[in-house]
């Protein structure tokens, strides 16, 4: 089973992170496997657990909460299309290739409008951050570091802590 979660730049640009067979944890903590270097994730932000019944997203108690598709969860199975929402960024997974690219650019652009009409994506204010670098300031920026290379999907923090 091919399983990776897609973010998109505001310029449309997209970077893609695989999600292994096994535990997948996205947060702001050094430990994690996919890093958000930004206030309003937690250090152990959320897991998705890949085995061969398919992905499963886990909610990992963190304080502004887990969305999947506009809902506040704590642990929920992933299919094809859905949006998962930590702090500011917004991911779309995507299982064996479904939902097809220009498909995910379709969903992207309707969550981007809904956000834009005052809305927002989790029902969390996505315009605060605390002791916002200016790395820091546009989340996919902050992000682009963890596809710098190949071989890993870590960046080498800055100083973040609480």
């Amino acid at each position: 089973m091919d399983v990776k979660i897609i973010m998109f730049r505001e310029d449309g640009a997209r970077r893609q992170f695989p999600v292994h067979p096994g535990s997948t944890t996205i947060g702001r903590g050094q430990d994690c496997t996919i890093r958000i270097p930004l206030a309003e994730v937690s250090r152990r932000h959320v897991e998705i657990l890949l085995d061969e019944d398919g992905p499963v997203l886990k909610d990992l108690g963190a304080a502004n909460g887990t969305y999947l598709n506009n809902r506040r969860i704590a642990e929920e199975d992933l299919e094809p299309g859905d949006q998962i929402v930590i702090g500011p960024v917004v991911f779309t997974v995507q299982i064996d290739g479904d939902p097809a690219d220009d498909e995910i650019v379709q969903v992207r652009t309707k969550l981007k409008s809904r956000q834009a009409a005052g809305g927002s994506a989790s029902g969390v204010s996505t315009s605060q951050h605390v002791d916002a670098s200016p790395e820091d300031s546009d989340p996919i920026s902050a992000l682009e570091a963890l596809a710098s290379s190949s071989d890993q999907t870590a960046v080498n923090p800055e100083d973040d802590e609480d």
